[in-house]
């Protein structure tokens, strides 16, 4: 039996042997990775699937519905103390020193007014950096109207910055 083993490997050679243990391999390789990866995958697939299904239905809504979710996303112009609390909050967690800035409420649309901040800004590059990602990722109804650097001389850590940002809020309630 050894010998006949033996025959068969030198029969077969490096190449043959390599082979079967590949095949071996890609059994378990099979089971193990490949088939939850495809099932997962078609999961997914019937889920996106679903999901389309549903926007289709959201859009043959009423207008004037449709409309009204699209407002419910905008945080109400009573609360802009919140809302201004919260940017203040950002800038305190990012520590950035903001001086007095600039307020104005503008009508925007029918249904929105928008706020228009503009702060001078002190602070590292990547505290300000983190100051303005905050921002924009925790207040989706924020935009970032302009940023402008200054560094009063090139060996300076700090940088005075002047940040506008416009604070969409919705009108009534």
């Amino acid at each position: 039996m050894k010998a006949r083993l033996q025959r068969l490997l030198e029969a077969l050679g490096l190449a043959g042997v390599a082979g079967i243990g590949v095949l071996l391999f890609c059994v378990p390789f099979y089971y193990s990775a490949l088939a939850p990866a495809q099932a997962e995958a078609k999961r997914r697939q019937t889920t996106a699937s679903s999901t389309a299904r549903v926007s289709v239905q959201e859009k043959h809504d009423d207008p004037s519905a449709e409309l009204e979710r699209f407002y419910a996303r905008f945080p109400r112009l009573d609360r802009l103390d919140g809302e201004l609390q919260a940017l203040y909050g950002y800038a305190k967690a990012s520590r950035v020193q903001l001086s007095q800035g600039e307020y104005r409420l503008e009508p925007a649309g029918e249904g929105l007014a928008a706020y228009r901040v503009t702060l001078p800004v002190r602070g590292s590059y990547p505290q300000l950096r983190l100051f303005v990602g905050r921002v924009l990722k925790e207040m989706p109804t924020a935009s970032l109207d302009a940023l402008r650097f200054e560094r009063k001389k090139a060996a300076d850590a700090d940088i005075e910055a002047q940040v506008r940002l416009t604070l969409y809020l919705r009108k009534g309630t």
